[in-house]
Parts: structure tokens; C-alpha cells; sequence
């Protein structure tokens, strides 16, 4: 399709209040008082209600306070909430999880590498997933790697969060802004972007970003330590019980060590009924009926219950007569027995507790003033007392009224349970999400819906997981952000704006002046929204392009590029505030290392863009 010129509109009421709103709109997102939810809500109140008092005529019509929530049933935001959807059935089935486990074990082989190796891997998942689940996945892992090798955290963790942003600048779907730059572009009259229409470019720049990443940044870095991430650092003393169909029920203990990959730490083994304590010796043959006890974290000890076939909690004890803690929406949870609780001092089964909270409590964590006062071999049976820690497995509304209580403290994280046998489905659907719209067969917000619906019949997801992947204020930007964009264009002042840059750039060559609009937008991105910089800067470009004479694609994608370059500050983008809390980062910390790094990316770009897309 070609391009459909921007209609030149001189300077009038209506675009002078667009403009200004843009200014107060960025200096609003830049803001950390307000939130980012009220403050798009704010402009499309403001939007609605302005062009509904003053009605403006376009050449295309009456623009009215309706044209301005077309946004919320806008296909670029369909496409958004449904691939967040789509991902969450990735982290909620553990699809992503033999990933991590095998970089894991590759960390043991070659550190150096192996970083390397994470750093493309994660960019390479979040072309295709939000970066958010793959930073989670990865950054107990590199902690880790980080207390075993004696490397400081700080080394790794900032790498990677900015690998992942690397990662989704290549395809069409890797990030909300992207999606919402192709939309817009498309609606501009620019033929629509395929998924890996502009992988060259960003697969080129990102490469010497990843080198950058790898042997650069973790020299810039100062050596911080590093604080014990939000996803559950605490070890939990557990019983891992063998049954009749385990898979290591009749095999020695050194080839259950061997399945759970070396990394299963056997502090003693209780058989019988009379609770024999037998020492872990690697050629011990366990039996149907054996408890292992180990310390390990709660996804780890999911994990290793996956992996050995076995159970953390007795086949004979049941949360209720209905759900034997088999229902698939379970979660896990950890929770804090606070002081001066009825269960201070007493016991999980003197205080009947899975009866009177409909949940089952897996493992057990010591407060530092406990620590040294052993258990005994039955959890339920361990005197507990104010600090220790809970890790309790039962329904999403059991964990939900546990926070009534007066007697224990529900933390923030609470895990989902992997539907271990869903994770190969997930996968294949999400493949189909992926394949379908790469070919062109099916729009990117039809596969995707179609995905999700695939994801809800086949049990990967439940609707209450689908309703926690998405976000509100995600959501909200993205109206707001389409608002604005639409109220730009219909009132001329996005040609305005184009026209003074031009004007501001007169003189110099086309290249010199992509090479300014995309470090504008790098700027951009972060100090406010990258989603709002993106579609308020799409139609800019579009009209920068025309008055050069110049094509249209270099241009647009000169703003997808610049608005995912958010290295620069800790909340140009969400996974830096994850990595920063992580790795105990300081601002100046990421302007260090995330500055050279923007740098990079905007010399390389402004090359490769003119001359991949025949700027002349």
C-alpha cells in the first residue's frame, strides 16, 4: 500500500492544546509521584472531555470524545493482552523451566561462556515472550552463579536485564511498543511490518550489543553486593516422600542425585514407621515408604518433587475431601507465623491446621532465633514459633482468606504450581502463535486470541491466571498513548511538529536527521513511557519522512529502535527496577553501563538504517 501523504494543517486552537498536552503528558509518565495508571486515565479524561466540549472537523470527519476509546478495542492492544496471556501460561506450566535448568548446569562447565551463552539465549526468548518472566527465570540462576564462583552479582544481573531489551527490538511482537508502532503505522497508510521484516538491523546492532554486554559492561560495574531477590531466596528444611510409582523407588540414592541434575543436598533419610534415621550414602537403595529430608527453595523443591517423582506432602493427607491438592489452580504461598498468633509455641497438627485453613504445608524455614532448635521428623509435629516461615500449597481462595488471619503474615510472592504435563502443550501452542503470524497467515491479534483460547480449553491456563497477566496500567498507556496519537494527527500537529524539525534540520543530510530523531527518542524512552514515546513519535516520523521525500520504513523504525533502548535509568523500563532491587544497583550504576550501551546501539543504527532501507 503506499503511503497516504499527512494532510499539511496550519497552526490551530485544537493542535496548540495537543501539543501542549503532549509536554504536560511526557513531564506526567517522567514523574514518580503519579502513578502511570492515573496518569493515562487522566489524559484520556482530559482528551474525551475536551473534544466533546470543542468538536473538531478533520478532513476525515468530526473528531469526538469517541474516536478516543477506540483504543480499547484497538488490534495492537488485543495483540498486547493477549501474547501477555499467552506468556503467563509459559511461566505458569514451567515451560520455560528446563531452560534454566540446563544453563544452570552449563554454568558449572565454562563461567565465561556460559554468560555469553544466558545473555543470547535470554535475548533470543524475549523475541518472541515478555522479557519480564525470562529476567524472573533467570536471575535466581545468576545469583547463584554469582555465590558459587565468588563473581559478584552486580556483574551479571544488569547484563542480562539489558540483553532481554536487545532481544525484543528484532521481531514485531517482542515488545508492546513495537506492536504499537507497526499499528499505527499501518493505520498511517505505511504497508504493515511482517514479524521479521527488521530482525537484520536489530539482530546486527544487538550482536555488538550482547559483545558489549559480555566483556564491557561487567567492567564498568562496581562490584555491589547483591540483595536476595523478591522470588523466594529462603531454604526450606522438607521431606521428599518415595511412593509406589516414584521413579527412583528401587534405585540407589546416587542415581537420584544424578536425575535431579547433582544438585540435591540429602541431610538424612527416615524409613519405617518407626522413623529409622538412615545416613545418606550414595549406595542406598530407597524404598516405597522413605522420606529424603533436604533444604532447598520452594521452586526447587517443586522441582526435585517433579524430577524424582515424588512428594512433599503424604499420599494420605487431603486439604479437604474434594481436592486432595490436585487442582490445578493451587498455588504456593509463604507465610509468616507472626508474634503473639495462636500457633506460637504449638504444633501444625495440635493446631489442626490443614483443616482449619484448607491448606498443606510442604516445608518448613527456621527464623535466625530458632535456627539452631531442630525439628522433628514430622513437620506437623515441629513446635513452631513467631518468625518461622510456612510453605503451604492449597486453592488460589484458601491463600486469599489466609490473609484474614490474625495468626500468620501471607508474603508477597506466592508461586503457581507448573503443570509440568501442560509445559510441551504450552509450548506447541504458543508456536502456533508464532509460526501463524511470522507466515502471515493469521494477524498477530487473531492467532494470539485464538492461542489464548487454545491455552483456557486445554487446561495450560485457568481464567484466573489469565486475569493476573494482565496489567492495568500497561493497558491504560496504550489507550492514552493511541489518544494522543490519533488527536495528533486528525488536528495537524504531528505535521507541525515534523515540519519544525526539518526546518530545525534544514541543511543537513537525510541520514544526519534519522540519526537525530532516533537519539531523540533513546532520550526519550528514558525519561517517560517507552509506549507513549513510541506512538506519539510514529506519526512525527511518518511526516518527517514525507517532507524529505524519503521512505517512510527507516524512519518508523528509527522510533521502535530508540524507544526500546531504555538503558539509561532504572525506570526507563520495568525489568531495570527488577534488576536493580536484585542487584542493589544505584542510578549512576546503570547510567555507567547503560549509557555506552545506548550509544552503541544509536552509532550503529543511524549506519545500518539508511542503508538497508534506501535512503538516498
Amino acid at each position: 500500500m503506499e503511503a497516504a501523504p499527512l494532510v499539511a494543517t496550519g497552526l490551530n486552537f485544537h493542535a496548540i492544546v495537543i501539543m501542549v498536552l503532549v509536554v504536560i503528558a511526557l513531564a506526567m509518565f517522567a514523574s514518580e509521584r503519579i502513578p502511570l495508571a492515573t496518569s493515562s486515565l487522566a489524559i484520556l479524561a482530559f482528551l474525551s472531555l475536551f473534544f466533546e466540549l470543542f468538536p473538531y472537523r478533520s478532513s476525515h470527519g468530526v473528531l469526538r470524545a469517541s474516536d478516543f476509546f477506540n483504543g480499547f478495542g484497538h488490534q495492537a492492544l488485543v495483540a498486547v493482552c493477549a501474547l501477555m496471556i499467552a506468556g503467563q501460561a509459559l511461566v505458569r506450566t514451567g515451560a520455560l523451566e528446563p531452560v534454566g535448568r540446563q544453563l544452570a548446569k552449563l554454568w558449572s562447565i565454562s563461567p565465561l561462556l556460559s554468560f555469553l551463552a544466558t545473555l543470547v539465549i535470554g535475548a533470543i526468548l524475549s523475541a518472541f515472550v515478555n522479557n519480564t518472566p525470562i529476567v524472573i527465570l533467570l536471575l535466581p540462576i545468576l545469583i547463584s552463579v554469582s555465590l558459587k564462583t565468588s563473581t559478584p552479582a552486580s556483574d551479571l544481573l544488569m547484563p542480562i536485564g539489558f540483553a532481554t531489551s536487545i532481544g525484543g527490538m528484532a521481531t514485531s511482537i517482542g515488545t508492546s511498543t513495537n506492536l504499537l508502532v507497526v499499528a499505527v503505522a499501518a493505520e498511517l497508510g505505511m504497508r504493515e511490518f511482517g514479524m521479521f521484516d527488521f530482525a537484520l538491523p536489530a539482530t546486527i546492532a544487538g550482536g555488538v550489543g550482547l559483545i558489549y554486554l559480555w566483556i564491557i559492561a561487567p567492567r564498568l560495574l562496581p562490584g555491589r553486593e547483591a540483595r536476595l531477590p523478591t522470588i523466594s531466596p529462603r531454604h526450606f528444611n522438607a521431606q521428599l516422600r518415595i511412593h509406589d510409582e516414584s521413579i527412583v523407588n528401587g534405585k540407589a540414592l546416587s542415581e537420584a542425585i544424578a536425575l535431579a541434575g547433582g544438585d540435591l543436598d540429602v541431610n538424612q533419610i527416615l524409613r519405617g514407621s518407626e522413623n529409622i534415621r538412615l545416613v545418606a550414602l550414595p549406595d542406598m537403595i530407597l524404598r516405597s515408604g522413605d522420606r529424603i529430608l533436604i533444604k532447598s527453595t520452594p521452586e526447587r523443591l517443586k522441582e526435585l518433587e517433579a524430577v524424582l517423582g515424588a512428594s512433599l506432602f503424604s499420599e494420605h493427607e487431603r486439604v479437604d475431601d474434594e481436592h486432595p491438592l490436585r487442582d490445578t489452580t493451587q498455588q504456593m504461598a509463604e507465610v509468616v507465623v507472626v508474634s503473639g498468633s495462636s500457633l506460637d509455641g504449638r504444633t501444625l497438627s495440635g493446631a489442626r491446621f490443614s483443616d482449619r485453613y484448607q491448606l498443606m504445608v510442604l516445608a518448613l524455614y527456621r527464623s535466625n532465633k530458632w535456627a539452631s532448635q531442630p525439628g522433628t521428623e514430622h513437620i506437623e509435629e515441629t513446635r513452631l514459633h513467631s518468625g518461622d516461615v510456612l510453605l503451604v500449597q492449597g486453592a488460589v481462595q484458601s491463600i486469599k482468606r489466609l490473609k484474614s488471619s490474625r495468626n500468620l503474615l501471607v508474603l508477597d510472592h506466592k508461586s503457581a504450581i507448573p503443570i509440568s504435563a501442560k509445559a510441551p502443550l504450552a509450548l506447541l501452542i504458543m508456536a502456533f502463535i508464532i509460526i501463524t503470524a511470522a507466515l502471515g497467515i493469521l494477524p498477530i491479534a487473531v492467532s494470539a486470541v485464538c492461542g489464548v483460547l487454545l491455552m483456557l480449553v486445554t487446561g495450560c491456563l485457568k481464567w484466573f491466571d489469565a486475569g493476573r497477566a494482565l496489567s492495568v496500567p500497561v493497558i491504560l498507556i496504550i489507550v492514552a498513548s493511541l489518544a494522543m496519537g490519533t488527536a495528533m494527527v486528525e488536528t495537524g500537529g504531528a505535521v507541525i511538529i515534523a515540519n519544525a524539525y526539518v526546518e530545525l534540520t534544514q541543511g543537513l543530510s537525510p541520514t544526519v536527521i534519522l540519526s537525530g530523531l532516533l537519539l531523540v527518542m533513546a532520550i526519550l524512552t528514558n525519561v517517560v513511557s517507552n509506549n507513549a514515546a513510541a506512538v506519539i513519535g510514529t506519526p512525527v516520523a511518518f511526516g518527517i519522512a514525507q517532507q524529505l521525500g524519503q521512505p517512510a520504513e527507516p524512519f518508523v523504525l528509527a522510533v521502535i529502535f530508540g524507544a526500546n533502548m531504555s538503558f539509561a535509568t532504572p525506570m526507563a523500563y520495568q525489568t531495570n527496577l527488577l534488576v536493580m532491587n536484585a542487584g542493589n544497583y544505584r542510578f549512576s550504576d546503570f547510567v555507567r553501563a547503560g549509557l555506552p550501551l545506548v550509544l552503541i546501539m544509536w552509532a550503529l543504527l543511524s549506519f545500518l538504517l539508511p542503508m538497508l532501507y534506501g535512503m538516498h
